[in-house]
């Protein structure tokens, strides 16, 4: 009897000790993990997209005063910062670095119309349109260091630069071509869902892209999208195409900026004045001492006669 008792207490103590064993943590760990099933992640939600607010007719409104805020001007592709063409103007006539605005590396010109951009650039003040007060044309205008002003009716979306008064009207859903060639172009415009689309054509070959000597020709042919991104921000995007100086359509985008100054309007930028020395001083009559004291002597008959 004494023999079953011991024999039931060491079984006892063996079951103990092996329940202890199989709960080490050591031995645990080389036990194979079972996978355990999880259900799948949530997709992150999606940022809502801007809501423009609307005009009367339900469509985006776009309008207010607006500028680009990037060296463009001085040259749509990427470029290191340097001196200016005029000495005595020391820093201030330097041109900014900066990032360039067009999309997917150089501009694909032809060789022999790279070879009149570069002429360009080398005789930048003497041939670019800009400095004789000429309208910049299309896209020029849209991020020259002046703002513009949009306009918008279910009809027509008009655009007014700064600079020397440029503007141009957008005609929705207009399907005619331009009578003659215009140095703003002939624009029709459409709805993209929130973005404005503006085809433009008829535009004379004068104007330039930017102070750097890039060109078209009278072949050019733009797609502007005007697309609201937040309250104060447009994004602008705009495809060149010019079969007759590049081998290949090419793009520019940059965000526009509205201006939020208080009663902040366009003003005058009337340049025909600042050039008229620099166009037509030549011509002006050259007047030898003697004709000068000629003149002085002469006497001032009442009347003006």
């Amino acid at each position: 009897m004494r023999a079953s008792s011991n024999y039931i207490a060491i079984v006892a103590i063996l079951v103990v000790i092996m329940q202890g064993i199989i709960a080490s943590p050591s031995l645990a760990q080389t036990a194979p993990a079972r996978p355990v099933a999880r259900p799948p992640a949530a997709a992150p939600a999606a940022a809502p997209r801007y809501r423009a607010p609307r005009t009367a007719d339900g469509k985006p409104n776009l309008s207010g005063i607006w500028q680009a805020i990037n060296t463009a001007e001085w040259d749509i592709q990427a470029h290191d910062a340097k001196a200016g063409p005029l000495v005595v103007m020391g820093a201030e006539g330097g041109i900014p670095a900066g990032l360039g605005v067009v999309e997917g590396g150089p501009l694909p010109y032809r060789p022999e119309a790279l070879a009149k951009k570069k002429e360009n650039e080398a005789n930048w003040l003497a041939l670019d349109p800009v400095v004789k007060c000429f309208l910049p044309g299309l896209p020029r205008a849209t991020y020259m260091p002046f703002p513009f002003q949009i306009v918008q009716s279910p009809r027509y979306v008009s655009f007014a630069y700064e600079f020397a008064f440029a503007s141009r009207v957008v005609n929705i859903g207009m399907k005619s071509k331009a009578p003659v060639d215009s140095w703003m172009g002939w624009a029709s415009g459409s709805w993209d869902g929130d973005t404005l689309v503006v085809d433009v054509t008829g535009m004379v070959e004068d104007t330039w892209f930017d102070r750097a000597g890039d060109y078209h020709s009278d072949a050019l042919h733009l797609t502007e999208r005007y697309t609201p991104t937040s309250a104060n921000t447009l994004l602008y995007e705009v495809t060149v195409d010019d079969p007759k100086v590049y081998t290949r359509p090419w793009k520019m985008s940059m965000p526009l900026y509205r201006r939020m100054e208080k009663n902040l309007q366009l003003l005058e930028f009337n340049c025909v004045p600042y050039v008229e020395e620099l166009m037509y001083g030549h011509l002006r009559k050259v007047r030898t001492p003697g004709e000068i004291e000629e003149e002085d002597k002469a006497p001032i008959h009442p009347g003006g006669n």
